[in-house]
């Protein structure tokens, strides 16, 4: 009998399992029955056909089609719900660290003008000083734009590092991003702040002043070179081991640290993130070969040390590591103020949903912030010793199927004894045509169906079999650049829409795909995002139609005294209670509650639009896909703004026209509606119609506020506004033309 303490314990809050299954069966009684009525009510109107004309009924139905999505998609959304869980980690019951398993970590990143050198630079900096062995601990940097900028910062970081990370380790510093460090408010001093402490921190925070200066330095210098990447004829590939294992003077290791651009040619397809680190994959297959990977984004900063311990937690669990994929950890940001007015920290995402599918199947892949097990990337391709079978999934380098092997341990490579040959290999399998014929991004590897490769990928995994966990330690294993700027945030929610409807439009549909190969509360949580950018269709409909027949003095909700009526309050106090406690739960406030409502809205009439018609268009073969990186380049004025409250709408007009339009439909509508009700004295009939809009228009203060109020360089501009009016009352003066026809 094994009588070794737990590495993980899993804790089950029954109290919100009970609120959880209460609210679920309560709100669906009553949509249940509102289903009944609207169905119940149309059936009706087409026998009679007398009280109500054709373009009423329809809008009835639009109506009633809106109201039964929204149900479909807040079912699907209680699976989330069913069986939430947390963890608690002991990594203190780990092996010794001579018998931890190796690490590598992928780093991506694509433009040093809109993702800083010195931002990515702290990112491999943190990783090189996570606490773990560093004979065990590999990090790829892949600069997929091929910059001399980043390249040149990859040398100056690791010259750097040279006196950061013993820093690190000595002092036991818990912040290990120099940036992050040299610049808290926070008591991060380690365990030992005496005079030499602090003569030795001194020296370490000038050397990094130095280092920013001279990557600063290169940009500069740079501004006027020939980039490597020339628009239109791509790059070669360029694999460079910046330093290898090096004894310092102090008996400390150095993390191994590798510099990988893949060659990319306008004639061949790169896939984007995804191929970026099949590439990564394969290359470090030749040089590292660690059984783990951790993947971050080049902003997601280290921010607990202790990370790679608490993931090998779960992974190196004998009751679990068998079928044990991935360790996910949560997406925190550094920079996003106490209001959080753009919803950037997806709070729900986080902190509920993830809960939940931790207590289901683990959560689902999140891009960034994660451990998982190389051997699961491979597939059931690895099995048997069929080298003709392997090199048609994994391609034609014999070295690379060799490293398929979990015993295959690489040459020796660094600097000064690198082998040839083996770098050579390294180039091939960073060559744009590599791929060719192979199951790279079909069958193994990071899969490429969808622009959300994090999302598709983990779908795959879980149906193969494969399991995940979610860790959420008290102090954040990552913390990472969230999105401040309006524009970003529009660009970026578009791409994701884009990605998850790519995948709801394929064969890959998951409550299809999946019904076999997952649990049904799976299927429901991987359809739920898949179908999560379909709000926009219910949230264009309540934002237009209730409108503009309010204005025409046609009722769409039954009477304030009809006892259906009651269905209606009841679900919109239901659902909007439910939302507030769970941001009250997790320690949210009344403001919280109302930016995630707000954003929610605005996202579905902007980004899920759009993101939506991308995938449409990709889908019949009128679009490629295409990718656009977020901003990592932080704007002075902007951010100002953004932590004072203050949207800032300097964004551009395909996203702002449908907002203005639509908050001034509903301005209309307002004050016509109300006048007309005051006549024709039905207060009694529109009164649901007339709470629609009033709640619409508080939603969109900030919308009312920029267009009219504001007059900084952040507002609406005037001819934005004018541009909307003359659409508003358009669709304001033809609707009412049909309604009445």
């Amino acid at each position: 009998m094994d009588n070794s303490p737990p590495l993980h314990l899993c804790h089950i809050n029954r109290l919100s399992w009970f609120i959880n299954r209460l609210h679920t069966v309560l709100h669906s009684a009553a949509l249940t029955a509102l289903i009944y009525y609207r169905a119940f009510f149309l059936v009706n109107q087409m026998k009679t056909y007398s009280k109500l004309s054709t373009v009423a009924i329809l809008a009835w139905f639009l109506v009633f089609c809106s109201e039964l999505l929204l149900s479909i998609i807040w079912l699907l959304d209680q699976a989330f719900r069913w069986r939430p869980i947390t963890r608690t980690v002991f990594p203190e019951y780990l092996p010794k660290d001579l018998e931890l398993p190796a690490i590598d970590v992928f780093i991506c990143t694509v433009d040093p003008k809109k993702e800083p050198t010195v931002e990515v630079m702290n990112t491999v900096l943190s990783a090189m000083a996570l606490d773990y062995p560093p004979e065990s601990l590999n990090v790829y940097l892949s600069d997929d734009g091929g910059s001399s900028l980043t390249l040149s910062g990859i040398r100056e970081a690791r010259a750097f590092a040279g006196a950061w990370v013993p820093f690190c380790r000595k002092y036991n510093v818990k912040t290990r991003y120099p940036e992050g460090y040299f610049s808290s408010r926070e008591d991060d001093d380690g365990d030992i702040r005496g005079t030499d402490f602090r003569d030795e921190r001194q020296k370490v925070q000038e050397k990094y002043e130095e280092f920013k200066e001279r990557v600063a330095a290169a940009a500069e210098n740079g501004s006027t070179e020939e980039p490597r990447t020339t628009r239109g004829r791509g790059h070669p590939p360029s694999v460079e081991v910046i330093r290898e294992n090096t004894m310092l003077k102090d008996q400390i290791l150095m993390p191994r640290l590798v510099y990988v651009s893949r060659e990319k040619r306008p004639s061949h397809p790169h896939h984007f993130k995804a191929g970026a680190l099949n590439v990564l994959l394969r290359v470090s297959s030749m040089i590292s070969n660690s059984p783990y990977i951790l993947v971050l984004d080049c902003d997601m900063h280290c921010n607990d040390s202790m990370s790679a311990r608490q993931a090998m937690c779960f992974h190196l669990d004998p009751k679990l590591s068998s079928s044990l994929a991935f360790v996910q950890f949560p997406q925190k940001f550094h920079n996003i103020s106490k209001n959080d007015i753009y919803d950037s920290q997806h709070r729900s995402v986080f902190t509920i949903q993830w809960q939940g599918t931790d207590g289901i199947m683990g959560p689902i892949l999140s891009g960034t912030g994660f451990y998982i097990k190389r051997r699961s990337l491979y597939g059931n391709s690895v099995k048997g010793p069929d080298l003709v079978e392997h090199k048609e999934s994994f391609g034609s380098s014999k070295e690379f199927v060799q490293s398929l092997d979990g015993k295959y341990r690489p040459n020796e490579i660094d600097e000064k004894t690198a082998s040839k040959a083996m770098l050579q290999e390294t180039h091939f399998l960073a060559s744009s045509s590599y791929e060719q014929h192979t199951g790279w991004g079909e069958k193994v590897g990071f899969l490429y169906y969808s622009v959300a490769e994090d999302y598709f990928t983990g779908f795959n995994l879980h149906c193969k079999g494969w399991k995940s966990v979610y860790c959420d330690p008290p102090r954040p294993a990552f913390l990472g650049s969230g999105t401040t700027i309006l524009n970003d945030l529009f660009i970026q929610g578009t791409r994701w829409s884009s990605g998850l409807l790519e995948v709801t439009f394929s064969k890959f549909c998951p409550i299809i795909y999946g019904f076999h190969k997952i649990s049904l509360l799976q299927s429901m949580c991987y359809t739920e995002l898949a179908t999560w950018p379909l709000y926009f269709v219910p949230i264009w409909c309540f934002a237009t139609i209730p409108q503009l027949f309010l204005l025409n003095g046609i009722p769409l909700y039954p009477e304030v005294s009809n006892l259906w009526f009651v269905l209606f309050p009841f679900i919109f106090v239901s659902s909007i209670s439910k939302h507030l406690q769970e941001v009250l739960s997790t320690g949210g406030s009344l403001e919280t509650w109302i930016n995630e409502h707000r954003m929610w809205m605005i996202r579905s009439l902007t980004c899920h639009l759009y993101g939506s018609l991308d995938a449409i268009m990709k889908n019949i073969g009128l679009r490629e896909a295409s990718f656009i990186p977020t901003n990592k380049v932080i704007d002075e004025e902007r951010i100002k703004r953004y932590e004072k409250g203050m949207f800032d709408f300097q964004t551009s007009n395909m996203f702002l026209v449908p907002l203005v339009t639509i908050v001034i439909v509903n301005m209309i509508s307002l004050v016509g509606g109300i006048a007309k009700v005051l006549v024709n004295g039905n207060w009694n009939e529109m009164f649901v119609q007339v709470f629609i809009i009033f709640y619409s228009l508080m939603m969109s203060y900030p919308i009312i506020e920029g267009m009219i109020l504001r007059k900084d360089k952040g507002r609406i501009q005037p001819y934005t506004t004018k541009l909307s009016i003359i659409y508003a009352m358009t669709f304001v003066i033809i609707g009412s033309v049909v309604i009445n026809f």
